[in-house]
C-alpha cells in the first residue's frame, strides 16, 4: 500500500501541492484527474521519491520511504512522450531493465515474451522502435515498465500524444493489462471520459487539492462539491444561481423551475444547481424533463452529435445533442431539462444533495 500522510509541496511559499492523504491499494488503478497545471505531475514526483515534500510523509507498506530516493524503489514511469532506445529492437528495449538488474537469460527472455504478449507486441519483437507505429512505441515503453517488476507504475498522461484511433485502442487495453499485475497504478490524464473508461478509483484535483478521492463511477455521480463535479464534466458542467422557495426555483431571469423530488428537502434559500450537457435536449427524454426557453450562442457540429452553445438567464450553457442541428445563432429554441439529475450545493460550494447521474 502507498500512503500520503498530510502530503504537501511548498514552493516559495506558495502550495504547489495542499496538505493531501491518500491510501492507495496494491492492484488497484488510480487515475489523477485535473485539468493542465492541477498538480497531477506534481503528486506523482511525490509518489515517486522525484520530490521531497515539504510537509507530511510517504509511506509504502507502513515503512517511511519519504526521503529515499527514487532509484531505491521499485517504481516506473511512464511519460506524455514515449521514450525508447531508437536503436534497441523492441526485445532489448523491453529486456533493458532487466539487464541493468543483472537478471539471468532465461529469466530475461521468459519476462520480455510474457510482456510483449500481454501488450500484443510479439510480432514486432525484432523490429527497431523507429519502425513501429506511435502506438506500438507506447506499448514497448509500458511493456518495458511492466517487466521491472515494479510495486508502482506512474503514467503521466501516457496516451496524450497519440491519434484518436490509438488513443481508443490503448484505452481499451489497459484496464485488462493492469488486472493481470499487482502493482500500484497510479495514472494522469486532464480527460473525464478517460477516467471514466479506465475506471478504478479517481482523485479529483483543482489548484493543487485533491477535492474528492473513491470510486471512479461514485465520485462522478456523488461529487462532493462544485469543484469536484466541474472537473468531472466535459464538455463543461452547467449550473445556475437559483432560490429554492418550497416546490419551485427562482432564477435571475425572472421564472421559475419545479423542484424534481430528489430535492424537495434541500433549505429554502440560496442554492446553485448543475447538471451533465447529455441531461438537456431539444427533444423530451423523459415526462418529468422541464421546458425551458434559451437563445442559441452557437451550434458546434462534430459529426454524430452537436455541442449547441446556450444562454439561458444569462448563464452559459452547453447542450450535447445527437445529430446535426445547424441552428442560426440568436435562435430562441424550447430545451428540455431531465430535472432527475439536477445537482444541488450550496454557498460553500458543498453538495447539498445529489441523484445519480447516468
Amino acid at each position: 500500500m502507498l500512503e500520503l500522510r498530510n502530503v504537501a509541496k511548498l514552493v516559495g511559499g506558495d502550495y504547489h501541492i495542499h496538505p493531501t492523504s491518500l491510501s492507495l491499494e496494491r492492484g488497484t488503478l488510480n487515475v489523477l484527474l485535473g485539468p493542465t497545471l492541477s498538480g497531477k505531475t506534481s503528486l506523482m514526483r511525490l509518489m515517486a521519491g522525484l520530490d521531497r515534500p515539504t510537509e507530511g510523509s510517504v509511506l509504502f507498506d507502513g515503512a517511511d520511504v519519504t526521503g529515499v530516493p527514487v532509484q531505491k524503489r521499485k517504481i516506473a514511469m511512464v511519460y506524455q512522450q514515449f521514450i525508447n532506445y531508437p536503436a534497441f529492437t523492441v526485445y532489448e528495449n523491453i529486456a533493458s531493465p532487466m539487464r541493468i538488474a543483472g537478471k539471468d537469460k532465461a529469466t530475461i527472455d521468459r519476462e520480455v515474451r510474457k510482456a510483449a504478449e500481454l501488450l500484443r507486441l510479439t510480432p514486432y519483437l525484432d523490429r527497431t522502435v523507429l519502425n513501429l507505429s506511435g502506438g506500438q512505441q507506447q506499448r514497448t515503453a509500458l511493456a518495458r515498465a511492466l517487466v521491472k517488476n515494479a510495486s508502482l507504475v506512474l503514467m503521466d498522461e501516457p496516451l496524450a500524444n497519440l491519434d484518436y484511433k490509438l488513443r481508443e485502442e490503448l484505452r481499451a487495453e489497459l484496464p485488462r493489462i493492469f488486472a493481470q499485475s499487482g502493482a500500484i497504478f497510479v495514472y494522469a490524464t486532464t480527460e473525464p471520459s478517460e477516467a471514466l473508461l479506465l475506471g478504478g478509483n479517481t482523485a479529483t484535483l483543482r489548484e493543487g487539492r485533491v477535492t474528492q478521492f473513491g470510486p471512479t463511477i461514485e465520485v462522478y455521480r456523488r461529487p462532493a462539491d462544485l469543484a469536484t463535479a466541474k472537473t468531472f464534466a466535459d464538455p463543461p458542467l452547467n449550473a445556475l444561481d437559483v432560490v429554492k422557495a418550497g416546490g419551485t426555483f427562482r432564477h435571475g431571469g425572472g421564472g421559475t423551475l419545479p423542484v424534481p423530488p430528489h430535492l424537495l428537502s434541500v433549505a429554502d434559500g440560496p442554492v446553485t444547481i448543475a447538471f451533465h450537457p447529455h441531461h438537456l435536449a431539444l427533444i423530451p427524454q423523459t415526462p418529468q424533463a422541464s421546458l425551458l426557453r434559451a437563445r442559441i450562442q452557437i451550434a458546434e457540429i462534430t459529426g454524430s452529435e452537436s455541442f449547441v452553445h446556450l444562454d439561458f438567464a444569462g448563464a452559459r450553457w452547453v447542450m450535447l445533442a445527437p445529430g446535426i442541428h445547424d441552428i442560426d445563432p440568436d435562435t430562441e429554441v424550447d430545451v428540455f431539462l431531465d430535472s432527475r439529475h439536477l445537482m444541488a450545493f450550496g454557498g460553500d460550494g458543498l453538495a447539498i444533495a445529489a441523484k445519480l447521474a447516468a
